[in-house]
């Protein structure tokens, strides 16, 4: 009988040698490797909370000092309360630099040999970078949380309903497209220091961006570039949606922030993932 087993201990009908049949399907193993290093990363905030308070540090050291300090000299397009202006470019800075955070997490597992032990192990290859992705989200709708509440305890009361789960998804379609970038620098960059030397070209960008100032108010040539900027095609949908009373400019891309805060990170995805995968498989040659 086909259920007995032999002296050997291998079942009557089964060839001696051939291996036990895997139950599940390639994509099933692939969200379950995806998932453990998920767990890898939530586990490393879990046990050093100081890194979410790094992260959140800025962003929240920026709104009372903008807003508390410079908001009484600020103007807003319109008529308004700057600080109604100032919050939504906040979370879109903090979505902006979270690319930076990326970039060093990932440099620090390819410099010791983290990603080498995860490429030796039986895992799917896509769970890597997929993980890294996933955490990265996770973590951006913490921050996102606690920076409205802060908003909330300054004053700010946006809109509900579906414009604000709006803005919040556009928030995190920005920081998703982000991550691509933030993993392809890690995989270039030598060192996690060279990695926090991002800042300085992140900060000039969020800068020249409608975050703090509306373009319409800059020099003519700054507030076109700022205008195309892709940050502030997210900052002025974020503030449409959260029922922000700002005055669009006058060109094409501020006529049309809310179309263009989809299309921008999309643009960024189709740049950067493919770049990312391809910096990731030559690590192996």
């Amino acid at each position: 009988m086909s259920g007995t087993l032999e002296a050997t201990g291998t079942p009557t009908g089964t060839p001696t040698g051939t291996p036990p049949v895997d139950e599940h399907g390639r994509a099933y193993w692939a969200l379950a490797d995806c998932w453990n290093v998920v767990r890898r990363g939530l586990t490393h905030y879990q046990r050093q909370p100081i890194n979410i308070a790094w992260q959140l540090g800025f962003p929240i050291l920026s709104v009372l000092l903008y807003g508390y300090v410079f908001g009484s000299a600020m103007q807003v397009p319109g008529g308004g309360d700057y600080r109604d202006f100032l919050m939504p470019g906040m979370f879109v800075m903090t979505m902006a630099f979270g690319f930076i955070n990326t970039a060093t997490l990932v440099v620090y597992d390819s410099t010791k040999g983290v990603i080498d032990r995860f490429r030796s192990m039986p895992m799917a290859p896509s769970a890597v970078v997929a993980g890294r992705g996933v955490t990265d989200l996770i973590v951006a709708c913490a921050e996102l949380t606690i920076l409205m509440l802060t908003a909330v305890a300054m004053g700010w009361r946006p809109d509900g309903g579906f414009g604000f789960l709006g803005a919040f998804a556009l928030l995190l379609w920005l920081r998703f497209a982000l991550i691509w970038l933030g993993v392809w620098l890690g995989l270039l960059v030598p060192n996690p220091e060279a990695a926090g030397g991002l800042f300085a070209v992140a900060f000039p960008l969020t800068m020249i961006s409608s975050i703090f100032v509306a373009p319409q108010l800059m020099p003519d040539w700054l507030g076109h570039v700022a205008a195309w900027n892709p940050i502030s095609s997210t900052a002025a949908a974020t503030r449409e949606l959260f029922g922000t009373p700002v005055g669009s400019g006058d060109s094409w891309v501020e006529q049309h922030a809310l179309l263009m805060a989809g299309v921008w990170p999309l643009v960024l995805t189709l740049i950067f993932v493919p770049l990312a995968v391809r910096r990731f498989q030559k690590l192996s040659k």
